[in-house]
């Protein structure tokens, strides 16, 4: 089997299903089910909390006593079931209710398919970078189907995208995978198992953590405004999807060549990110136009995937495989979850009082993020 082939084949197909609910979940439930911003904001924000302890605990736990292919399949049975559930729902407590369900479920696909990933690049050698690079392809591929939908049939076309996208993945589960996330852990490894407690045992993991926090949460208002914003500037649904495409073409372009900074230390590499970052949310307050903004999204290269490459790096050189499930529901709970969460809730609001603040005000995660690895890189030597 070609293991290389396999993993590019599910990061291809999951991020086809990523490309629907990231930049069009929050605008999907503002125009569909006529919420307004602030009360999708909360719902979403509440999403992210239930995200996060399913990513944190639900997750490892699951991967103690199942495959990782078990793992990823039974998510996306549930995904498929709780999205059905969407349909017949339109008051503000039910779609709260089912959000929640969903986002406790859906993004925990995530950590699980990079576990499969880290797992295959300590084993087997395969090439991250590589493979992660035709998720990013399937995240455009999915926004210009999205922005061409939605410009023919309107917003509903989402959630029938995500159910189509969710089949797709229940489809390739049954396609033959790597004998290693065929194994279903013993009671030896059970108990030889390390727990969430060891994590903070190793010296740099706790920093390293705190900046990919600072670092992926500084893109809440992006995720979920940015497709309003750009309605706001007057731009077509369909051009939104090329612009919100651009972003992930220079994000392939990097993981493309991810390899190339191999040698490079997590810190310099952080640095690099919080950098990229701190101006990309800058120009977009200072300039509020769609040029600009274009011109922006080539910056995700460094404030996404520089971060995102820097932690996974991190991972499969300094933490033993039985960590590897605990530190990617750690980093999808803390990072990509609860981050998210209180910066949705604090974009919402400057965004009621000026959109463009909303943009700025993730600053607030960039510049601290600076500093701290500056004054501890060496000391903690990440």
């Amino acid at each position: 089997m070609n293991k290389q082939r396999w993993l590019s084949q599910n990061f291809f197909v999951f991020f086809i299903t990523w490309g629907v609910f990231l930049p069009y979940w929050t605008g999907w439930l503002v125009q569909d089910k006529g919420l307004s911003i602030t009360s999708a904001s909360l719902i979403m924000g509440f999403g992210l909390v239930a995200r996060g302890i399913a990513t944190m605990f639900v997750f490892p736990i699951a991967s103690k006593y199942m495959s990782s292919q078990t793992v990823v399949l039974v998510l996306t049975i549930i995904s498929l079931i709780v999205t059905v559930l969407y349909i017949p729902v339109t008051s503000f407590g039910m779609l709260f209710v089912v959000t929640i369900i969903f986002n406790a479920v859906y993004p925990t696909l995530l950590p699980a398919i990079e576990s499969t990933a880290s797992s295959l690049v300590q084993q087997s050698g395969v090439n991250y970078g590589k493979s992660r690079s035709y998720g990013s392809l399937g995240f455009i591929i999915s926004v210009l189907i999205i922005s061409m939908l939605t410009g023919y049939f309107g917003e509903g076309a989402i959630l029938w995208s995500m159910m189509v996208g969710l089949c797709l993945m229940l489809l390739i589960r049954f396609f033959p995978s790597p004998a290693e996330l065929l194994v279903k852990p013993t009671k030896k490894d059970r108990r030889e198992n390390l727990s969430l407690r060891d994590l903070w045992k190793v010296k740099s993991f706790p920093i390293v953590l705190l900046m990919v926090i600072l670092l992926q949460g500084a893109h809440a208002s992006y995720y979920n405004y940015g497709y309003i914003y750009l309605q706001e500037l007057g731009v077509n649904s369909f051009y939104i999807g090329m612009i919100i495409n651009i972003a992930v073409i220079f994000e392939i372009i990097y993981f493309s060549k991810a390899e190339i900074f191999k040698n490079w230390k997590p810190s310099s590499l952080l640095l690099l990110a919080a950098i990229g970052s701190t101006l990309r949310w800058v120009l977009v307050f200072l300039f509020p136009n769609v040029w600009v903004f274009i011109f922006s999204q080539s910056l995700h290269a460094l404030s996404f995937g520089v971060a995102h490459f820097a932690f996974i790096s991190y991972l499969t050189k300094n933490l033993p495989k039985q960590q590897l499930p605990n530190a990617q529901g750690v980093y999808s709970a803390f990072a990509l979850s609860w981050s998210t969460a209180v910066l949705t809730l604090i974009g919402g609001y400057l965004y009621e009082i000026s959109s463009g603040l909303a943009f700025l005000g993730m600053i607030i995660c960039t510049i601290p993020a600076i500093v701290i690895i500056i004054l501890t890189r060496k000391r903690f030597g990440y």
